[in-house]
């Protein structure tokens, strides 16, 4: 049996509501580096495979397991968050600058759509989804944890739970509702289940944060 822990990286400049520029270089705050090591420290044993995604926040969150588990080696796929607004209209711009924009992407409902030069459409992100969910089927009696991003995860549950391959309008505006209606933490870990060709979710996991989500709420900004 394999056993997948899907992590949200710590809270990023992004989360926190700073202005932020390009996607991938979107660093931790001093509170995501605090839950990065209550990631780390949770770990009861060592896992086989460290997973970050390209970008900086995953990378940071990481860190702190990969210097306790130094022997583990590291790997990167691609399992960064869903970009569907282009740079050119993230440039030094807030989440909540960002609302109407990223309101009106997903009220066209077109899963095809591509936003600017560099932004991914709805159906690009769910093939990225599904190369996760082959490689999982591909890991024999393997420990993994792989360190990823809150719509990418919630993305993936969608496709997991309801087990479709279909892109369409009712599909986007499906997983759109999913994904509203589920909060991931910064720092919460989704832990799956690799056996008998099948991949079970086991839960969502946030004890390690707890003293902090009691002291300042649920963190559930995705960006």
């Amino acid at each position: 049996m394999a056993t997948v822990w899907l992590i949200r990286h710590g809270e990023s400049e992004a989360n926190a509501g700073l202005p932020t520029f390009e996607p991938a270089n979107i660093k931790l705050t001093e509170k995501g580096n605090q839950q990065a090591k209550q990631v780390a420290n949770y770990f009861t044993k060592q896992p086989d495979l460290i997973v970050t995604s390209p970008y900086i926040r995953t990378k940071q969150t990481a860190q702190y397991t990969i210097e306790r588990f130094s022997s583990t080696p590291q790997i990167e796929w691609l399992v960064q968050e869903f970009n569907y607004l282009a740079s050119e209209h993230r440039i030094n711009t807030t989440l909540e600058q960002r609302r109407p924009m990223a309101e009106a992407y997903w009220k066209r409902c077109d899963p095809f759509d591509k936003n600017g030069t560099d932004g991914e459409s709805f159906a690009e992100m769910i093939e990225r989804v599904q190369i996760l969910r082959e490689k999982i089927t591909l890991l024999d009696d393997e420990f993994v944890a792989v360190f990823t991003h809150g719509l990418f995860m919630k993305a993936f549950l969608w496709v997991l739970l309801t087990n479709s391959v279909e892109v369409s309008p009712t599909i986007m505006a499906q997983v759109r509702g999913f994904m509203e209606s589920l909060p991931i933490p910064n720092g919460g870990i989704v832990k799956l289940e690799y056996q008998n060709s099948g991949i079970w979710v086991s839960g969502l996991t946030t004890c390690h944060l707890q003293q902090q989500m009691k002291s300042s709420g649920l963190q559930g900004k995705l960006d």
